[in-house]
């Protein structure tokens, strides 16, 4: 029966249940001596009730107990009470390997790492004269911390059966548990495990040893990288027969990117005679530290202890990778290879790649091929340019170069063009002084010609504008269609210097969005294709992405026009559906490289804590514009979601339910609440896009009664609505000609609107605004000076101007009892001014930078704050660790194939 939440076991308080299987049930629970958090497992019946298993138990739990090693759940405890036996554990977040395997394979990167940490594990238990013997995804956790093996020891069978019922090849076999479905099994009177994952002498009835544990270890680790197990069968006698009789498929046929080491290392471990196995997990994890360090595309394997076939397995495989490393140095020594061929580019130690999101972007590599440049970040340090030559195994990073992204390379290869702090930057690719060109307040890409021209998009929601490289007259080259695009990006000079691809499309969808061939001497443009993010050019191919695919057809680059069929390059290349971008780069001499994998698509509503401490996420990963925004009373928060259309939701942060307010037809965004938090106004899109005219509406937050029309729709934009407290007037962004304005609509009477704040030039935009909880003063974001700062001015009546932000900023969002006003910087962080609005002069400390976090591409605002002041709702994307890039010379040669 299961216990209830207060249930004393000792001084341990059951809290809540975790789960339950054939080992027992485990629970939450409090340490009232230490005031901890623990899991306690109880003990079935057939441990409790034998005195011989539970003294065979008590002995090995305490020797387990005493085995410390970072990847062991640590055993705190044991006790009995009221013939209950139970163990007290470490309490871990995190999820299963087997819940992480339900979304799909691992990236490469991250199976190394957990791969490696468990052997770590593994070793350490052996060497103390413990056995796992229960090794499975199930008992694998992945946390913060890494991954942590679970019941380590514990899993001691209850019973053996003859080796004789066990061998698929007897006349008469006593198989009858064995026929039902394949699943997990615990049988008592059986082996205590799980099939998929036991070693052959296991199933034939002899004792498991540290070997035995090296198999089951072998098929979990294929199962991370393929997603599938090694063994498989439509009922688990069959599975027991593959396990005993049956090679897995090579993963190499799965995952053709895959290093032919890690074949060589899985195959080693599943070796069926225990003898032509591994013989230490020491032995395997220092296998897998040699291939997560790059050095399995290019080098020979270190030396290895497999015997019998496993020996003549690994000559063949290092045999393969001498092949391969010969391959690579003929590229690298000639300027036109004969064959194509694949290897791995890890990113540097303790660094990830970082290719996702608005202030990130993918690779660049030089002409020649001979050199990389590209974004990179750890937990401790802000994204910073790295640049890798082709012909070293290491990459080296660049000084002062901290908040970049964007990279892209100087036609000579001296320099590397990048954006960071609101502006367009270059720094000399050997390291040196980094030197600002132009202003770009929200970047989104450049390219750099033969004749010193750079052309680049400042702005997310902007044009494209050329500069020269040493920062001469920055001037805008195309021109957005009306009604068409929202913004031209990804840039990219073709041979001549003369014309360039780009990326055009609409923040809200609509046709001819895709490719461009554009000219630089008037800026006239053509489209070339529909797809969903930029494109290349190199050897004669337009490479492209569609979907999952990387694509290459015939282009000329003189006339922008294709021809033929497009061939597929790759079946998986990382793409951002948020930014609009695919993780790959190309060469004129045959070198591609790019991101394996599709990550989930999507974003998480994550809070963060003033320190930038996650404290949490709210509901399920979904296609989420921006972070939405928090009730007054900070119980609720109005969500728009969907993709590519999107809709209006309230979402009880309290009791977890949700109300849908608008049920499709059009995209909905941009919700904002009434100072009562009885209704939410949003955005209505009208057309296709939202420059072809959106409405005001507003509806009850309960979802009761009709839906509002506050403000009738136009063909131009009214963009971000905001109530006033006395729900008398309607603020929004007004977008219908060259000086967008902060407008205002009276809800009563004769509905009249007049303007509060107007850009000030002809090339002014304004970003977005937040209104002070007294209604006494806006808060606005402008690029008047350049640099898109946050100012605050009287309301109504636009009187006095205040600067808040030094150095670039935008998003406001104000505390509930306005002393405090929040903004996102330039930088990347997160900022804080104390105000004392409450005087007819607007006081305001200077800002004070809180955390750094990126967020995802919003269509609203990225965060919010809760009343408080305490804690922040960001719109991010999903936590990842970046696989290794895949680096393909000649790879015009699979086109030919």
């Amino acid at each position: 029966m299961p216990l209830p939440p207060g249930t004393k076991l000792g001084p341990y308080e059951i809290q809540s249940p975790l789960g339950a299987g054939g080992m027992g049930e485990v629970y939450r629970a409090r340490d009232t001596r230490l005031d901890r958090t623990v899991a306690i497992k109880i003990l079935p019946e057939h441990l409790s009730s034998d005195p011989q298993a539970k003294q065979r138990f008590e002995r090995e739990a305490r020797v387990i107990s005493s085995v410390r090693q970072n990847h062991i759940c640590t055993l705190f405890d044991i006790g009995d009470q009221d013939g209950i036996s139970f163990l007290v554990m470490e309490y871990l977040e995190g999820e299963t390997l087997e819940a992480r395997l339900q979304k799909g394979p691992l990236p490469l990167k991250l199976a190394l790492e957990c791969g490696m940490q468990i052997c770590d594990a593994l070793e350490k238990a052996h060497k103390a004269g413990i056995v796992h013997r229960d090794l499975k995804p199930g008992n694998i956790m992945l946390t913060s911390s890494g991954a942590k093996l679970l019941d380590f020891g514990l899993a001691k069978p209850a019973g053996i059966v003859p080796a004789k019922n066990l061998t698929p090849s007897s006349p008469t076999m006593h198989l009858t548990a064995l026929t039902s479905p394949v699943g997990t099994l615990t049988q008592q009177g059986m082996v205590v495990g799980t099939f998929q994952y036991m070693a052959p002498e296991v199933l034939q009835g002899q004792e498991a040893d540290a070997r035995s544990d090296i198999f089951s270890f072998g098929a979990v680790l294929y199962e991370a990288v393929t997603g599938k197990r090694a063994f498989e069968g439509k009922s688990q006698i069959s599975v027991a027969s593959a396990i005993l009789e049956k090679e897995p498929e090579p993963i190499s046929k799965m995952q053709p990117m895959a290093p032919v080491a890690l074949d060589h290392v899985i195959i080693g471990c599943l070796a069926k005679e225990p003898e032509s196995r591994w013989q230490s997990a020491a032995d395997i994890a220092r296998q897998l530290r040699w291939i997560a360090s790059g050095a399995s595309s290019v080098d020979v394997a270190p030396p290895i202890r497999v015997r019998k076939k496993g020996l003549e397995r690994a000559l063949w495989a290092g045999f393969a990778v001498i092949l391969l490393a010969a391959l690579l140095w003929s590229f690298l020594r000639d300027s036109a290879p004969l064959r194509t061929m694949r290897s791995y580019l890890p990113a540097p130690p303790e660094m990830t790649y970082d290719f996702l999101g608005d202030f990130s972007g993918p690779p660049a590599i030089t002409l020649d091929g001979s050199a990389i440049a590209f974004c990179a970040v750890s937990p401790k340090d802000r994204a910073s340019i790295w640049v890798q030559s082709l012909g070293e195994l290491s990459a080296r990073k660049l000084e002062d170069t901290e908040g970049a992204s964007f990279p892209f390379w100087s036609p000579d290869n001296k320099f590397i063009g990048f954006f960071s702090g609101g502006h367009l930057r270059k720094v000399p690719a050997a390291g040196g002084p980094v030197t600002i060109i132009a202003d770009a307040t929200n970047p989104r890409g450049g390219s750099w010609n033969r004749d010193n021209v750079i052309i680049y998009e400042p702005d997310y929601r902007d044009s494209l504008w050329r500069v020269n490289a040493n920062g001469d007259g920055p001037t805008r080259l195309t021109k957005l269609g009306v009604g068409k695009h929202t913004t031209h990006r990804w840039p990219a000079f073709l041979p001549d210097g003369k014309h360039f691809l780009f990326f055009a499309t609409s923040h809200s969808g609509g046709a001819e969005h895709g490719i461009y061939f554009g000219s630089l001497d008037d800026g006239s443009y053509k489209h070339v294709l529909d797809t969903d993010s930029a494109a290349q050019y190199a050897s004669g191919y337009l490479i492209f992405h569609v979907q999952l695919q990387l694509l290459a057809q015939k282009f000329d680059p003189t006339s922008g026009a294709l021809s033929g069929d497009p061939i597929t390059v790759s079946d998986q290349v990382q793409y951002d559906p948020g930014t609009w971008h695919t993780s790959f780069v190309v060469s004129q001499n045959g070198v591609l490289i790019y991101e394996p994998g599709s990550k989930a698509q999507g974003s998480d509503l994550t809070w963060f804590d003033r320190s930038g401490k996650v404290q949490g996420k709210v509901g399920d990963r979904a296609f989420y514009k921006g972070s939405g925004r928090i009730s007054p009373d900070g119980k609720r928060l109005a969500l728009s979601v969907g993709e590519p259309q999107a809709d209006i939701w309230v979402y009880d942060l309290v009791r977890g339910s949700r109300t849908r307010l608008t049920f499709g037809g059009s995209t909905y965004a941009m919700p904002a609440w009434s100072a009562d938090g009885q209704k939410v106004v949003y955005v209505k899109q009208i057309g296709s896009t939202e420059m072809s005219g959106t409405s005001l509406r507003a509806r009850l937050a309960n979802g009761d009664g009709q839906e509002e029309v506050l403000l009738q729709g136009s063909k131009s934009a009214t963009l971000s609505p905001q109530f006033t407290p006395d729900g008398k007037y309607l603020l929004h962004l007004k977008q219908d000609g060259p000086n967008p304005s902060l407008a205002v609509v009276s809800l009563t009477g004769d509905k009249k609107t007049f303007e509060i704040v107007q850009a000030r030039s002809d090339q002014g935009r304004l970003f977005d605004f937040r209104l002070s909880p007294d209604g006494r003063w806006l808060a606005y974001s402008s690029n008047d000076s350049g640099t898109q700062e946050l100012y605050v001015t009287r309301f109504p009546s636009g009187q006095g101007r205040w600067q808040i932000s030094q150095g670039g900023g935008g998003y406001p969002a104000w505390r509930a009892d306005g002393s405090e006003i929040f903004f996102y910087g330039l930088d990347g962080f997160l900022h804080v001014a104390a105000v004392n609005p409450k005087g007819e002069e607007f006081l305001v400390s200077a800002p004070k930078a809180l955390f750094a976090v990126g967020f995802s591409s919003p269509l609203g605002t990225p965060y919010d704050v809760s009343p408080d002041g305490q804690h922040f709702i960001f719109g991010t994307f999903p936590d990842s660790v970046s696989t290794p890039l895949v680096l393909v010379t000649n790879w015009m040669g699979d086109l030919k194939k």
